[in-house]
């Protein structure tokens, strides 16, 4: 603790000397808290080590370095600066999930029901024949109205037959044709 003596101050009463003691230990102990406030802000606002010291040197001017600082911050924490940029990319992501994507011939913004690009008119997708429905190109089956795809031709979907009526097909099939 720094200890000055009365005559330092030109004061010759005991209980002022106290009082001046007192408050010059008040504007200490405020530009030390003022030197760690800045060094504990810099650090949850700058990523930069080496402008966290320079923030912290500059504080080291009794208050006006402080000020300065303050004045010249960056106004949000990284915190907060990460949680945005995390929320945006969450955001994106949820835009992706929706129905909407890009015409792979032009780039226009199209639901994945369409059919057709509605900007260039390039075929996307073909309808099912029974349901109209779009159709992806690796179904086997439509998933609205259970008609089976054809192979080869998208456009040409067949009834799907049950497990049962298939095997039953395929049994009087094998009784109806001659063995050999």
């Amino acid at each position: 603790m720094l200890l000055l003596s009365s005559s330092f101050l030109g004061i010759t009463n005991d209980g002022l000397a106290t009082a001046a003691k007192i408050v010059i230990l008040f504007i200490v102990v405020i530009w030390a808290a003022l030197i760690f406030w800045t060094y504990a802000d810099a650090r949850r606002r700058i990523d930069d080590p080496m402008l966290i010291a320079c923030a912290t040197a500059a504080s080291l001017f009794p208050f006006v370095g402080t000020i300065v600082y303050t004045i010249v911050r960056p106004p949000e924490y990284l915190d907060d600066v990460r949680l945005r940029e995390l929320e945006m990319h969450a955001a994106e992501s949820r835009l992706h999930q929706l129905d909407w994507s890009l015409c792979p011939y032009c780039d226009y913004e199209i639901r994945n029901d369409y059919v057709r690009c509605p900007s260039c008119l390039h075929r996307l997708k073909e309808p099912c024949r029974n349901c109209g429905k779009p159709l992806e190109p690796s179904w086997r089956i439509c998933p609205y109205c259970e008609y089976e795809v054809v192979p080869g031709a998208a456009s040409a979907p067949a009834p799907v037959q049950s497990a049962r009526r298939r095997r039953r097909s395929s049994e009087t099939a094998a009784i109806d044709s001659p063995q050999q």
